[in-house]
């Protein structure tokens, strides 16, 4: 059934993912919103991103009896409401405290997967304990530590985490240049944007109030006893990211864990075949939403060949660029499992917590309803590239 919010909140007005955007803008500190909306040096890829959804158009059938819709179907062998799961994003704390477990709630109520990221703010234990009934993933940064990686394992596993997502391209980070401008040194603010938070009272009380900036989780484990601040967190991650991160590596923990194992960060057919060869079951076509290497592909734009090349044999999702249920609708139809939604929710969240969240999903939910009936397709799982044709006015695009 609908959950039922109050109707004062201004969020409950929007009725797209950009106008959530919009009102999240508005609501965050300069520093939370480049960090959330950015991407890598000219944000070209970020850009594209969108674009690559405007270069399809649909070709609807008319006359097909549509009085069923069905959106449910299946991600890793196991049922969804919708072809979706919330993607890994870090640093969620920043936005609505106990943010990760607020989308766990928002993702768990709609019938999804809620992806949580090794530099969240919540821990495995803790996303456990406060949401049990949710279908929980783990993203794994390969850190240099094996002592440390393996136990992340094991945690995973203890919390019930049913599939593994490794990243693979972030081994260094991007250049985030309106994200990085926002920092007179690492992890402190310049003083105009320090200035700039203090005039958001209203997010500095949800967000910070009464404990400060929020550690990530996940790492205080393994740092230092009285080390376990923001800052101490995020030195550790950036000191233990590997460098040296092969498809042995992969393989190795393969070996290790025994549930699903998606490679996260394939671009192209090559490194589908690999992520296949080292036993993956599955892979997640993504450009890391635009934030790591400028000028790469669009995510959309390098998923028909990854699904030619390994779509018969492994699960292959997409990530990166969705903002309307019309997005989740093309992905599919062009061959992927489902998708990955990161920023979508996040706006939700940074104006509402969990209702907000959770406003963010039933937006798309509703949109892919509706695209579904104006196509003439009753089922999601029914749609294929015959419901699509290459736009011919790709100049006019706009992200």
């Amino acid at each position: 059934m609908r959950r039922r919010y109050p109707s004062h909140y201004l969020w409950r007005r929007a009725k797209s993912i950009d106008e959530l955007a919009i009102m999240a803008r508005h609501r965050l500190p300069a520093f939370a919103w480049e960090y959330l909306d950015g991407g890598a040096e000219d944000e070209v890829t970020l850009a594209n991103n969108r674009r690559a959804f405007g270069g399809w158009q649909w070709q609807p059938r008319t006359l097909r009896n549509i009085e069923t819709l069905e959106t449910r179907t299946s991600l890793l062998d196991e049922p969804v409401a919708l072809p979706l799961a919330i993607a890994p994003t870090g640093y969620n704390g920043m936005l609505w405290k106990d943010g990760d477990i607020a989308l766990a709630r928002a993702a768990s109520h709609l019938g999804v997967p809620f992806t949580l990221s090794t530099v969240s703010c919540n821990s495995l234990e803790q996303i456990a304990a406060a949401v049990p009934e949710a279908r929980l993933w783990l993203q794994l940064y390969v850190l240099h530590d094996e002592t440390t990686r393996n136990d992340m394992l094991e945690r995973a596993l203890a919390a019930n985490a049913d599939a593994l997502l490794v990243t693979t391209d972030a081994v260094v980070l991007g250049r985030r240049e309106w994200d990085s401008r926002c920092f007179a040194r690492p992890r402190r603010l310049g003083l105009k944007y320090l200035f700039d938070a203090a005039l958001h009272p209203l997010w500095a009380r949800q967000a910070l109030w009464p404990q400060g900036l929020p550690t990530l989780g996940n790492l205080t484990h393994y740092l230092p006893e009285g080390q376990h601040s923001a800052a101490s967190a995020a030195s550790y991650i950036g000191q233990q990211m590997t460098r040296c991160l092969t498809w042995e590596t992969l393989a190795e923990i393969r070996r290790r864990w025994p549930r699903k194992l998606l490679v996260k960060g394939i671009l192209n057919a090559e490194d589908a075949l690999e992520a296949r060869r080292i036993g993956a079951d599955g892979v997640v076509v993504t450009n890391h939403g635009g934030r790591q290497l400028d000028g790469a592909p669009a995510s959309l734009d390098a998923l028909s060949e990854v699904v030619d090349a390994v779509g018969d044999s492994m699960h292959v999702l997409l990530d990166s660029g969705i903002r309307r249920g019309s997005d989740i609708a093309k992905a599919v139809a062009l061959g992927a499992e489902g998708v990955l939604s990161g920023r979508a929710t996040l706006y939700g969240l940074a104006l509402g917590g969990e209702a907000g969240a959770g406003h963010a999903l039933t937006l798309m939910h509703e949109q892919l309803t509706n695209v579904m009936a104006q196509l003439g397709c009753g089922r999601v799982d029914q749609l294929d590239p015959g419901y699509l044709r290459r736009s011919l006015y790709p100049s006019g695009l706009t992200p």
